[in-house]
């Protein structure tokens, strides 16, 4: 047993609860417990009393102990027995989750796929608060494609899987090193399988190693160069191994990495020098084989600076790179996260923690961004509480030498367009972020509205997941991108690339757009955990696709440069 299990063992009794409609800080320590544990740097055999850990109650660790113990639940067994088994699978319909199922459940006697497609054939979906005939549709256009296997996954499922696989990789002996390819590593936000190249001297022992130790249903093909694999998810996913001598890793590595477009033009480029470029090496005119340390002295052979593996996608990025460095920004100019939570509202781990988590990645500051009063399910915090928070951050800081905390909130543009604190609040605070949680069916017009209202706050220094889409989930609100970074621009309020695996939210493309209408972005990982902030990469790789540079992003300020930004007024 591991913690993975233990946690998702939790974040089931959550979801029983909340398709009960239990109280909702009930069903969120739940979450937070499995969190908590997921994130403890020690093995399980090292915590004597789970208790004892910040975030876990009593109650809750003894329903640890006990499932360790007996490797079952009396709390999840009792719950299984009250509700159906069958309201399970109306999780695999898109927008639905454990509150949505229960109101279903609770209201309408829902219990399968079956009878949720005939509460909305027959027009009683839309009559739940919080549905509406536009919901009832979509859910029987989803119910109607469930049996088909989407033709791609997106990234946010993708991404788990890739470090589930990493972990298989990383202890085994005859692997070198080893790294992602193909779509995962350019950034794609959909893809159909995986790839990874695998640096080794020994491909047969490094293959055995790998199904030793692999969760998969089926070998589909095993060589010396490449074994591929079905991994026994949901979606039998299909993962490539590439192995590759060491002397051959990069140009390996380069080769499978792609775009298939990409590799044509070095081909050609190759061509026009007498030479040919494989996974293998590159061939001189003269026969020789070259293979190289490191993928910009690859790049540098070819007469190219270094093109960022999330732009080789066959456009004008090989121009680009013959002519300049391409100056996009990258993991290292990143100083800091302007949005995470911590325990104060519904994150996972204690404000010092998430400090404790920013300055293992080399930040010198960040700021903390908990929820405002109005979002309750995710223990949103009353000004009381919020003043109570400034003061513990003050404490902090007052114990730390090498970095700073900026006090903040992520506060809710409410419907009617007014914000969640007033501004006699919102100016004792060094850091704002306005974002949409709730209402998202208004009409674009209402919409536009919100955003408006936040932008030309004086207070507000940034909009969080401007779209507020959810990757494979949730389309988001009707929002006028260009309008808004019109507005933006005029009130000199950034806009957020949020980098969790599940929003990507701006896009590279809009990214773009925004960068062109003259906005200042910035890359955040909006985490709610230790470990929620090393998806910066993600976000990171989202910027590059839309070709943002440094000098665009917020939060690639050095500590002294920020606070001169932040003392500057907006011109609303």
């Amino acid at each position: 047993m591991d913690k993975k299990e233990i946690a998702d063992h939790l974040n089931r009794i959550a979801l029983y609860l909340e398709i009960r409609g239990e109280n909702s800080f009930k069903i969120a320590a739940y979450r937070r417990a499995g969190q908590v544990l997921e994130d403890d740097p020690r093995p399980l055999t090292a915590i004597d009393d789970f208790s004892k850990m910040k975030g876990i109650g009593k109650a809750t660790a003894q329903v640890i102990a006990d499932y360790m113990a007996t490797g079952e639940s009396a709390v999840l067994h009792e719950l299984q027995q009250q509700l159906p088994e069958t309201l399970l699978d109306l999780l695999r319909v898109p927008g639905l989750g454990g509150k949505k199922i229960g109101k279903l459940y609770q209201q309408l006697d829902v219990r399968d796929l079956a009878s949720l497609r005939e509460a909305c054939q027959t027009g009683k979906v839309r009559t739940l608060a919080g549905f509406g005939e536009k919901t009832e549709w979509k859910i029987l256009q989803a119910i109607a494609n469930l049996d088909e296997r989407p033709k791609e996954l997106p990234i946010a499922y993708m991404f788990g899987l890739a470090k589930q696989i990493e972990a298989v990789l990383d202890p085994i002996a005859e692997i070198c090193r080893f790294s992602p390819a193909g779509s995962i590593r350019r950034g794609k936000e959909k893809m159909k399988d995986l790839d990874f190249v695998v640096e080794t001297s020994d491909p047969e022992k490094a293959a055995q190693a790998i199904l030793d130790r692999l969760a998969y249903q089926e070998i589909v093909g095993r060589g010396d160069a490449k074994m591929t694999v079905l991994l026994s998810d949901p979606y039998h996913v299909s993962v490539d191994f590439r192995f590759a001598m060491p002397d051959a890793y990069i140009t390996t590595l380069h080769h499978f990495t792609g775009s298939k477009d990409h590799n044509v033009l070095l081909r050609h480029l190759a061509k026009e020098r007498h030479e040919k470029i494989s996974e293998y090496g590159i061939e001189t005119s003269d026969g020789k084989r070259l293979t190289f340390q490191d993928e910009k002295t690859f790049y540098q052979h070819l007469g190219l600076n270094y093109i960022p593996a999330p732009v080789r996608e066959g456009g004008d990025e090989v121009e680009q790179a013959r002519q300049g460095t391409l100056n996009l920004v990258d993991i290292n100019r990143v100083q800091a996260d302007l949005h995470m939570h911590s325990d104060w509202s519904d994150g996972s781990a204690s404000i010092e923690e998430m400090v404790e988590g920013a300055k293992a990645r080399g930040y010198r500051y960040a700021c903390l961004t908990d929820h405002s009063r109005s979002l309750r399910v995710a223990n949103g915090l009353s000004i009381e509480r919020l003043r109570r928070q400034l003061h513990e951050v003050a404490d902090l800081n007052a114990r730390l030498s090498d970095f700073h905390l900026f006090t903040g909130t992520e506060m809710d543009i409410l419907a009617d367009g007014s914000l969640d604190y007033p501004d006699d609040v919102l100016e004792q605070l060094d850091f704002v972020i306005a974002s949409i949680h709730s209402s998202f069916a208004q009409p674009q017009s209402q919409i536009m509205k919100r955003l408006e209202n936040a932008c030309r706050n004086p207070y507000v220094r940034l909009i969080a997941h401007p779209t507020g889409r959810l990757l494979g989930k949730r389309n988001g609100y009707a929002v006028d991108l260009p309008r808004l970074f019109a507005l933006a621009r005029e009130t000199g309020t950034g806009l957020e690339i949020n980098a969790s695996r599940n929003r990507l939210d701006l896009s590279a493309d809009w990214a773009r757009q925004a960068q062109k209408a003259g906005v200042k972005l910035a890359i955040n990982t909006d985490s709610h955990s230790r470990t929620g902030l090393a998806e910066m990469v993600l976000g990171v790789r989202t910027a590059q696709r839309g070709w943002i540079r440094p000098e665009t992003v917020l939060n690639t300020m050095g500590l002294a440069q920020f606070t001169t930004f932040l003392k500057k007024k907006k011109p609303v």
